[in-house]
């Protein structure tokens, strides 16, 4: 893993960063926690939307370089069930900013085979945005290459209740039994249906919490926590994350012993 603690050396063109990283090493499915819009704004005393605004585009940089890595899914926790507590005008501002973006990347996206997928309790966001998410959905839909998902009005605690509620509801309907519920079944009936859950779980700014995002699908994942705020991360930032992934050993609850193929239960 030398070339792989080079990464972050001076002079190192970003091409030079992919080469090193083996497609094998790589996670199929990174998830961000995008933080850190306002304390950025507030360090160049600027206002809060400024820093969303900024945000945009680490959000297009990093699909850019989770596409040219051919990942399989790229998740972004961009708005959650909490944050509708924050004033009126910074949810109007959050909420116009996602339709700017979308439509000035849907081409983008459509060109380079990026199939948009937004999670979240979408039915409670304001008609005009469902309207503009429903258009990015339909004109990606045919693309097979990375499905970027965005999480809007998404907690994982609400996504959870909300399977419980499907599956209350096959269970009165006559099409549920206890024995059917397994671990696939639940993961069938999650927001995330049909992508692999996250190998690689990124926060930005400092923090180190998970706050209520993919806490299903992030059993097993890789923890990544940079100090940069989100309008500062880049393609380098993502790469750096990768490599620290590709450095880790995953047990999946096992111990790896030398010269053997299998380990054994954790807890030993």
């Amino acid at each position: 893993m030398k070339d792989l603690d080079r990464l972050a050396a001076p002079g190192t063109s970003e091409r030079e960063l992919l080469d090193r990283l083996a497609p094998e090493s790589l996670p199929r499915h990174v998830a961000v926690i995008m933080d850190g819009n306002g304390r950025w704004a507030r360090q160049r005393g600027l206002p809060r939307v400024e820093g969303h605004r900024a945000g945009i585009r680490a959000v297009r940089e990093s699909v850019e370089a989770a596409a040219r890595l051919e990942l399989e899914a790229l998740t972004l926790y961009a708005f959650s069930t909490e944050n509708w507590k924050r004033p009126r005008w910074e949810v109007r501002t959050l909420m116009a900013l996602l339709k700017e973006y979308l439509a000035k990347e849907l081409r983008t996206m459509v060109d380079n085979n990026v199939r948009f997928r937004p999670i979240g309790r979408l039915s409670e966001l304001e008609p005009e945005i469902q309207a503009s998410l429903a258009r990015a959905v339909e004109a990606t839909a045919g693309n097979t290459g990375l499905v970027f998902q965005i999480a809007l009005n998404y907690s994982g605690r609400a996504e959870l209740v909300d399977m419980v509620r499907a599956a209350v509801a096959a269970a009165q309907g006559g099409t549920l039994t206890a024995p059917t519920v397994d671990e696939e079944w639940v993961g069938s009936h999650l927001a995330t249906a049909g992508v692999p859950d996250p190998d690689l779980l990124i926060r930005t700014s400092g923090e180190l919490r998970v706050s209520n995002f993919l806490l299903w699908q992030i059993a097993y994942a890789e923890l990544h926590f940079t100090p940069v705020l989100w309008p500062d991360f880049t393609t380098r930032d993502l790469l750096a994350a990768v490599a620290d992934y590709a450095r880790r050993e995953r047990r999946y609850g096992g111990v790896v012993e030398p010269g053997h193929d299998n380990g054994e239960e954790a807890g030993d």
